[in-house]
């Protein structure tokens, strides 16, 4: 598996690539938009990280230059969190779109995600989220103390997206596109999705609530917190 590194930093730079390549991809890079280009020509990648503030081309003309020609994927990388600057970018093309910071186990579990979805075999097959271990080719959870549960695809899907975005507030629109596809489920049907995943990974347990529901806007999947009151 080889994954093409586009930032003009250079110390992050190397820190994706030996992220990437701890979990067995080979790595090439590009530090410019144009060089990014080039790269892409002559290695064709199976998967392209790119940061938008680039020399010489910035990311989101390099992405609809790659978009135009292939179906490469690719993850934006960017400081640039507003809600336009990630709606231009999947606009554009990309796959995926990841707000600088981020944590490597991140970063990998969103590259074996969008791999996942455009058919190209990943790397591995286990995501690991506050206690929970998901085994993706088998469809199984594992929480600490408790022994492997089978899941159906729905709820496996439900799960890899939350424990991709570990902490953070997904909605429910983000939520039912991701795992239904764009208008296909609705608010109902996810609500019953989440209530059997619980039912699954919280073992029927009032507290600690692993999958948080955020009045009025979705849904987290969040570290459960020892020292709150039952």
């Amino acid at each position: 598996m080889k994954a093409l590194v586009v930032d003009d930093d250079l110390v992050l730079s190397d820190v994706l690539a030996f992220t990437l390549r701890r979990e067995g991809y080979e790595v090439i890079t590009a530090h410019d938009g144009l060089a990014a280009i080039d790269r892409w020509r002559d290695e064709s990648p199976d998967l392209i990280l790119l940061d938008i503030n680039l020399p010489k081309l910035d990311g989101l003309s390099v992405c609809r230059r790659i978009r135009a020609l292939s179906d490469t994927p690719i993850i934006i990388l960017s400081v640039r969190g507003e809600e336009d600057d990630v709606v231009k970018g999947l606009e554009l093309g990309a796959d995926d779109y990841i707000t600088k910071p981020f944590s490597p186990r991140q970063l990998v579990a969103r590259a074996q995600a969008v791999l996942r979805r455009s058919g190209v075999p990943p790397t591995v097959g286990i995501l690991e989220a506050v206690g929970l271990s998901l085994d993706l080719s088998r469809r199984e959870v594992t929480r600490a103390g408790m022994s492997a549960t089978q899941l159906t695809p729905l709820e496996c899907r439900l799960l890899e997206t939350l424990m991709i975005n570990e902490g953070q507030v997904l909605s429910t629109e983000a939520l039912i596109d991701h795992v239904w596809g764009t208008g296909r489920g609705d608010r109902v049907m996810l609500k019953q999705l989440v209530h059997r995943l619980r039912s699954k990974i919280e073992g029927g347990e009032p507290s600690p609530v692993i999958v948080e529901t955020v009045r009025g806007v979705g849904y987290a999947l969040s570290l459960p917190d020892p020292h709150a009151p039952d």
